[in-house]
């Protein structure tokens, strides 16, 4: 593609007219992979971690940030303790977590703000209470 787009055409009309013409020409029809799906994951084109990227992805693993992998864990734990088999454990599910929490506010991770306070473990005990009536 040497031709310059001529003075007074806009530049959607012109490449328009030129993805047009190559096609007439049958300039697209014999590109490998013609017909087949665009490929999944990065393009390497425009990231140097796409090979990273794309052995994470199928070795099943992802990257979270260290706050953000606490928040998730939070989520989880504040799941699993309210799930707990007995009052006993879903306390110390709460009070483990407090922990990571608390060392987390006294030395920040770096990543984007954690965004937590300790959870008031009475308060969850007291969830597990009314989630188990025995």
């Amino acid at each position: 593609m040497t031709e310059r787009k001529p003075p007074g055409v806009n530049f959607e009309s012109w490449i328009d007219k030129q993805i047009r013409e190559a096609e007439e020409r049958g300039d697209f029809a014999s590109l490998p992979g013609k017909g087949k799906p665009l490929p999944e994951g990065p393009d390497p084109t425009y990231d140097e971690m796409w090979w990273v990227k794309r052995k994470m992805a199928r070795e099943g693993l992802s990257y979270l940030s260290p706050t953000l992998a606490l928040r998730k864990e939070a989520e989880d734990t504040l799941a699993a303790a309210a799930e707990a088999p007995s009052e006993r454990m879903a306390r110390k599910l709460v009070t483990d977590l407090n922990e990571k929490i608390g060392a987390a506010l006294r030395t920040p991770p770096p990543g984007p703000p954690l965004g937590l306070t300790p959870f008031d473990v009475d308060e969850v005990a007291r969830d597990w209470r009314e989630r188990h009536p025995d």
